[in-house]
């Protein structure tokens, strides 16, 4: 994908047409260095300059070129917000953006088709949790290094350690377990 989406805009913020963004980069920081965005709108990517933008408290605020009022910021309520891939954040080496683990393929440590990666969730700051679509439901892992032995972008797979797997794997069909 060309784009990487980095917020949605969620309503206007102030009165000079401020837009109020739900911030979806690990960089904070980055929304006050921001030259340039695409906004998504009706299937195309429309770039508009940004003229200022900050973060805070888990909402991005940008002040883009063009949109002069709050009436005009209204307007863009619900449209998502990207970059392209040239003005995207540099990533660790052993980090990927989600957009490019979206359907990989994964695999056991012995060759064995596991399934598609169809989601990642963030919901912390520990790890990631990757969502899986196999034969037998929705399996989800946590992404640790110690699950995860290798992502292989140009072959569009993930390796998955399967002696680790039955201790960390939670299925859909498995009730959780309670602590009692």
């Amino acid at each position: 994908m060309e784009y990487l989406q980095i917020g949605e805009i969620v309503r206007p913020q102030g009165i000079r047409g401020e837009v109020k963004l739900r911030a979806m980069s690990s960089d904070p920081d980055r929304y006050a260095r921001l030259k340039s965005v695409y906004l998504l709108v009706k299937g195309q990517y429309v770039e508009h300059k940004v003229v200022k933008g900050r973060c805070a408290g888990g909402f991005a605020v940008l002040q883009l070129d063009g949109v002069k009022d709050r009436n005009e910021a209204e307007t863009l309520r619900g449209v998502k917000v990207f970059v392209d891939r040239e003005h995207a954040i540099e990533l660790d080496e052993d980090e990927n953006f989600v957009v490019d683990l979206i359907g990989l393929n994964a695999v056991d440590t012995q060759g064995n088709a596991i399934g598609t990666l169809t989601d990642v969730l963030s919901p912390n700051s520990i790890c990631d949790v990757y969502v899986f679509d196999t034969p037998r439901g929705e399996m989800m892992i946590p992404a640790l290094k110690r699950v995860v032995v290798e992502v292989d972008l140009d072959r569009e797979k993930i390796v998955l350690d399967e002696a680790v797997l039955p201790e960390v794997a939670v299925w859909e069909d498995e009730p959780a377990e309670r602590d009692e």
